[in-house]
């Protein structure tokens, strides 16, 4: 358990809760924070060692330091579970192995992050408006 919590960069806050795992957070962990909600719901899936992850934007409410380690963490973590991540940051995206980018629910362009932003106008659009977008909104 307290690996998934490593990996999900839940540990620290798990472990200064008042009981640590034992800690009665009330119905939906109203206590909590919603990124770490996010990364006990995360911690939650990984202690049960999937082959296959599915992450929607999983990090999207935890700081920009936070979100950049845990994909880090996962990629480093278990060889056996394969991550298929719907990811907006850039951090994010330029962990992936492979990245696919859909246009109008088909598959436009496949490859590394780095290959994409080289080759395809239309994803450095759409990679660089998301950025701007949330450089925005924390301003």
């Amino acid at each position: 358990m307290w690996a998934a919590l490593r990996d999900a960069r839940a540990d620290g806050f798990v472990a200064a809760l008042g009981d640590g795992l034992s800690t009665k957070l009330g119905e939906r962990g109203t206590s909590l924070s919603g990124g770490q909600r996010q990364r006990i719901s995360l911690a939650r899936a990984l202690v049960r060692r999937p082959r296959l992850l599915i992450l929607d934007d999983a990090t999207s409410a935890v700081d920009p330091e936070v979100e950049a380690r845990i994909p880090a963490s996962l990629r480093a973590g278990s060889t056996d579970t394969t991550l298929v991540v719907v990811a907006y940051r850039k951090a994010t995206i330029g962990l992936a192995d492979e990245v696919i980018h859909l246009e109008d629910g088909a598959v436009a362009d496949r490859g590394t992050h780095a290959e994409l932003l080289g080759r395809s106008r239309a994803y450095a659009r759409l990679v660089n408006a998301y950025e701007q977008a949330a450089h925005e909104e924390n301003a």
